[in-house]
């Protein structure tokens, strides 16, 4: 499988890894078997839309990167006596912050190394019973039967044995709150971590994972780091159930016609069709997620599909699936009259005739 995924890729692409961010957005679209089959193979999903000729403006600048990383590290300066801090302060239950921290190394060979040294750092930070403080650790999630490394921001192993995902941020927390779209992406991205912790928690001896993550944020328009608890419970819930809906990355890999690949450096027209090949699930809300939404948008346009309109639209229109054959079934020239869908039509039809005709009348 892992040969087949690398003739896909292009015998010169580096598979590119998963991330959170991406595990996300698959889980919030788990029809997409076009983007779980390029995920799992590790595509690179910018270079293939350059090469389709619809390049997405996705990615931080280099400005917002570096304010990023900096203060990150701010973050954690000091063996991490502010973050920690921060932790005790929403987490602890009062008292002092910890005043012994172990932050064990983490440093191995490859990111299958580097998960096996996390895991055997959190089973001896747990039979310690003390606070340690994790570093980029590395996590294992199997995903549509690949597997995928994740790396957090941090996480915290308390005295109980309670683990806590640390996600750092560097969108401003204003009077104590901050963009509700961003804090809901990061609760997103937080669950996947939450769940790849639980493969460990489950061989760990007195382990557990909290639900509530700690998200640290630049307060006001300063860069000095403020804190909140977010609960991510139903996050994870959905999550979950969305990645165990996905169809596994080697029954999609085996529908593909013959000679089919991904490789950037192939001619636009073999890409296409080897895009093509595989179903896509398009909604709007690719946009901000998926490096290939401009080409799937291009294409349901083309094709007159209403997904372009949006999930919702898709969902009350039943089997009407162009918008033809929508404007064909509201002004009465196909459909089944009894269909709901088709009745809905071409009472809205009627009622904007009406007021147009009524407005024409005034003038």
């Amino acid at each position: 499988m892992r040969r087949r995924l690398a003739e896909l890729r292009g015998p010169a692409v580096a598979p590119r890894p998963l991330d959170a961010r991406a595990l996300a957005a698959l889980a919030a679209n788990p029809g997409c078997k076009r983007r779980a089959l390029l995920d799992g193979a590790g595509v690179d999903k910018g270079a293939l839309a350059s090469a389709l000729g619809s390049p997405a403006p996705f990615g931080q600048s280099q400005f917002a990167f570096m304010r990023g990383n900096a203060f990150e590290a701010r973050v954690k300066a000091d063996g991490g006596t502010e973050l920690m801090r921060l932790l005790y302060e929403r987490l602890g239950g009062g008292g002092e912050p910890p005043r012994e921290v172990r932050v064990p190394d983490l440093a191995a060979a490859g990111p299958e190394g580097r998960a096996a040294r996390t895991a055997l750092a959190l089973r001896e930070a747990t039979e310690a019973a003390g606070w340690a403080l994790l570093d980029h650790p590395m996590l294992a999630l199997e995903v549509a039967g690949s597997p995928a490394y994740l790396e957090p921001d941090a996480v915290v192993v308390h005295p109980d044995g309670t683990w806590t995902v640390v996600e750092i941020k560097s969108f401003p927390m204003i009077d104590g709150s901050a963009d509700a779209a961003k804090v809901g992406a990061a609760a997103r991205q937080s669950a996947v971590y939450v769940l790849a912790l639980e493969r460990v928690a489950e061989v760990t001896d007195g382990a557990r994972v909290g639900h509530r993550v700690l998200l640290v944020c630049p307060k006001d328009f300063s860069n000095l780091p403020a804190a909140s608890v977010v609960d991510v419970r139903k996050q994870r819930a959905v999550t979950r159930r969305q990645l165990t809906r996905l169809t596994r990355v080697e029954e999609i890999a085996a529908a593909l016609p013959e000679g089919a690949t991904f490789d950037p450096e192939r001619s636009p027209d073999e890409l296409a069709s080897a895009v093509e090949s595989v179903a896509a699930a398009y909604a709007p809300e690719c946009l901000s997620a998926c490096e290939l939404a401009f080409h799937c948008r291009a294409r349901a346009r083309a094709e007159g599909a209403v997904e372009a309109l949006g999930r919702g639209v898709r969902g009350e229109l039943g089997g009407l699936t162009t918008v033809a054959g929508v404007l064909a079934a509201a002004s009465g020239k196909e459909g089944d009259p009894a269909d709901p869908a088709v009745a809905a039509l071409r009472r809205a039809a009627a009622l904007r005739a009406e007021a147009l005709e009524g407005r024409a009348l005034c003038h």
